[in-house]
């Protein structure tokens, strides 16, 4: 009984006890068997975390914080990959709630209509993250995309930017690339200016893309004075190919991407960006699913959580007073 308990990380144990049946678990090599346990509570200590991409510079920060906020728990994050594709999630999370986890974590807002039917048939907490623009099926964890590119349209038109173009994924299926195009597009309609050109693309490397956009994008419309990218990948990319031409960035055209992507700081120039909150958004995901699944008296009901990312002008845009 006092190895059972052990094993199930109950703590009515001491924890010299503790030590001694652990060590000799491990020196046994003895792992136990979760599908007999979940027999009997229906659950497994899996929280189901469901992203479209590992590639992508952002996902990996938000794993991380999943990760170390249930490190010191029992529930242990299991990782899906959908390549932003809808019946991929659903095949994904057919097989994820096939093994009664004990929470699922999910990217995005926007899912088919069987991926809704079963995250809202699964009983367990459902944390949707990224994006609170929408109607989550339970609790949310993310920032305003719309607002988020509205905030950058309007720092760009203050800065005095009139001729500005935008670069970026597919729609399709980047929803949140979208709403902030949305968002961006909104601010400076709202001041009587219309996108000067845009260009799009899918796969391939981001930095090669950014440049070769960029060229394409300057090629058709020479007057360009501002490119904002749908990310910070393609937006250095953009730099460095205008660095390259002697383009004076900001003073001939400024820059500016989304994310806050730490890799980029060793850029010859540091492009003007957006934190998403990755780190803040896995953490408090985490905690959600943690309070829900250990805390017997906790609130069940949909929590929303929208963080505030700020811009980061960096050296390509010229900020109203310097």
């Amino acid at each position: 009984m006092t190895v059972s308990r052990v094993l199930r990380n109950q703590e009515d144990v001491s924890n010299a006890t503790r030590q001694k049946v652990l060590q000799v678990a491990k020196r046994l090599g003895y792992v136990p068997n979760k599908i007999a346990g979940a027999l009997a509570s229906q659950r497994v200590n899996l929280v189901g975390v469901i992203i479209p991409s590992m590639s992508n510079m952002v996902f990996p920060e938000v794993m991380s914080a999943i990760s170390r906020t249930l490190e010191d728990s029992v529930l242990q994050p299991v990782v899906g990959i959908t390549d932003y594709l809808p019946e991929k999630e659903e095949k994904v999370l057919f097989e994820m709630l096939s093994w009664r986890p004990s929470g699922v974590i999910i990217a995005g807002l926007e899912h088919s209509d069987a991926s809704r039917a079963m995250l809202r048939a699964s009983g367990i907490p459902v944390v949707e993250i990224m994006d609170t623009d929408g109607e989550p099926i339970d609790s949310v964890v993310g920032i305003s995309h719309r607002a988020a590119g509205r905030k950058m349209g309007e720092a760009i038109i203050a800065a005095g930017y009139r001729r500005i173009a935008f670069l970026g994924t597919k729609m399709p299926l980047d929803h949140r690339a979208r709403k902030r195009f949305e968002g961006f597009t909104q601010a400076l309609a709202k001041s009587g200016i219309e996108v000067a050109d845009h260009e799009f693309y899918s796969g391939g490397s981001a930095l090669a893309k950014g440049r070769e956009m960029t060229q394409a994008v300057l090629s058709r419309c020479g007057d360009v004075d501002f490119i904002y990218y749908s990310n910070d990948m393609i937006g250095a990319g953009g730099l460095l190919y205008l660095l390259e031409q002697g383009v004076n960035v900001p003073g001939e055209i400024g820059l500016a991407g989304f994310n806050g992507v730490e890799l980029l700081k060793g850029l010859p120039k540091q492009l003007a960006t957006m934190d998403s909150c990755r780190s803040e958004i896995g953490r408090k995901a985490a905690e959600i699913i943690l309070t829900r699944c250990h805390d017997e008296g906790a609130d069940t009901a949909p929590v929303r959580v929208e963080l505030s990312p700020m811009i980061s002008p960096g050296d390509t845009l010229r900020m109203v007073g310097r």
